[in-house]
């Protein structure tokens, strides 16, 4: 249904059910999700409970709302299901982003790709004609029912599926994934209790089975999917690698995320025909599907959007590369780690001993349990930009109590993909006087090893 021809391609038209389908599962996704962490108690016990945060660096103002964080996943629910229905969708896409990534970057503490890469979609889709077809907003007005829209509306959500793979792929290509098959040779048979499939676990060769595949998989997977000969096979290899990935680790609804948000390689005759069927289920009168109006966007606000879409690609291409400014072992620093794609490639346990310093004589060896939840103090203690956090909290908190400028100092001990353990953090830094910033910590003692590769 894409119309191409000699067409330049920014004007090219296609259905607009792939969008609407898209839309449809994204808001569901999304609302389960959050209504997950309600059910489970997470939402207190992750955002209320704790007595400190650990916040992102230059977005310290974002802060969990107490007792009324509730009505911030509430209100996130609400606009996921609206932006399901396509019910004031602009609006409620705007509200999806904000609710959601404010709730992300509450606590560094529970940071995951996926949720990164959810904020990222929920962004473009709040400049995305995704209403116009299928949806409350085009059923109550005939002026936005469309049943085409720009070709490139539906890329840009390819293109950013295809970021998410492929530089999860280039970060698999190193020495301690491929040659070692780390971490999976210490996660896997830490499973072999499961049914069926447990005993697998057991044998040597299976963890480097499962790194190369994952690494080829990443690599590859969306330029199958982009080939209408090899679509069906390689999203059932989607669904079994995710599938099994959720049944492995812990790693929440991102894998299910993942599962629907392929189908948007599926060809628009597909999307089509799900939308007729999902239709005729919930009694969507049929005629409203059958329009070929396109829609079209002003060629001022097209030019906009279109620059606005370029300066954000081309800063997701090039983003995930800023570790290269740093110097040391990536994994180990982790400065530049965050936000690069780099989906479970290591395993590190840590322990954080902090002693505080007053200028008068006074010192106390800190019990991180007196201020952190136990999630909180596990990741803490092996990333360093968290420690120095930390330090900061600590050093307000001994002002308080009358300590004369308290210094920080920690003993940390660090063990990363079954390496011995090191210390992380020079003892002899006062982490009080330290500043958190983009520049390189000189503070972070070296790995004294090398992972090859990206």
């Amino acid at each position: 249904m894409g119309q191409k021809g000699n067409d330049p391609y920014f004007l090219r038209q296609t259905s607009a059910a792939p969008l609407a389908v898209f839309r449809i599962l994204f808001g569901l996704m999304l609302f389960l999700s959050m209504g997950r962490f309600w059910l489970k108690g997470w939402i207190y016990e992750l955002y209320i409970a704790p007595r400190y945060f650990f916040s992102f660096y230059g977005f310290e103002w974002i802060t969990p709302w107490g007792g009324y964080t509730y009505l911030l996943f509430a209100m996130g629910m609400i606009s996921a299901l609206m932006v399901m229905l396509g019910y004031y969708y602009r609006l409620a896409a705007i509200l999806l982003f904000l609710c959601f990534t404010y709730i992300e970057l509450m606590d560094k503490t529970t940071y995951l790709n996926h949720y990164y890469f959810v904020s990222l979609v929920s962004f473009i889709m709040m400049f995305l004609p995704a209403h116009v077809y299928f949806s409350i907003d085009a059923y109550r007005n005939a002026k936005i029912r469309c049943g085409t829209v720009p070709q490139w509306c539906i890329d840009s959500l390819k293109l950013l599926v295809f970021i998410l793979y492929f530089y999860a792929g280039l970060a698999k290509l190193n020495s301690d994934w491929l040659v070692h098959a780390l971490p999976l040779r210490i996660w896997l048979p830490a499973r072999n209790d499961m049914p069926i499939i447990g005993f697998l676990f057991n044998y040597d060769w299976i963890p480097y089975l499962f790194s190369w595949f994952g690494c080829i998989y990443d690599l590859t997977i969306v330029f199958w999917l982009l080939n209408a000969k090899t679509r069906l096979v390689a999203y059932a290899t989607v669904v079994v690698f995710h599938l099994l990935t959720a049944l492995l680790f812990p790693i929440g609804m991102f894998p299910y995320v993942m599962i629907v948000t392929a189908l948007i390689f599926f060809s628009p005759e597909f999307h089509q025909k799900s939308i007729q069927r999902l239709g005729k289920w919930v009694r969507y009168p049929t005629d409203l599907l059958f329009t070929s109006k396109p829609y079209v966007y002003q060629p001022v606000s097209q030019k906009l959007l279109l620059s606005g879409f370029t300066v954000f690609f081309v800063f997701q291409l090039l983003f995930p590369f800023r570790y290269l400014c740093y110097p040391g072992e990536l994994f180990w620093t982790e400065q530049g780690y965050r936000f690069s794609w780099r989906v479970m490639l290591m395993e590190k346990a840590g322990s954080a001993q902090f002693l505080v310093k007053g200028r008068r004589g006074k010192l106390v060896y800190v019990n991180n349990t007196d201020f952190l939840t136990v999630l909180q103090e596990k990741m803490m203690a092996t990333q360093p930009d968290m420690i120095l956090q930390y330090a900061h909290i600590l050093e307000n908190y001994y002002t308080k109590q009358g300590y004369d400028s308290p210094q920080v100092f920690v003993d940390s001990y660090v063990s990363m993909n079954g390496r011995l353990g090191k210390p992380l953090i020079d003892p002899k830094t006062d982490l009080a006087q330290e500043k958190e910033s983009f520049a390189n910590k000189p503070w972070i003692l070296p790995l004294q090893d090398e992972i090859k590769g990206f």
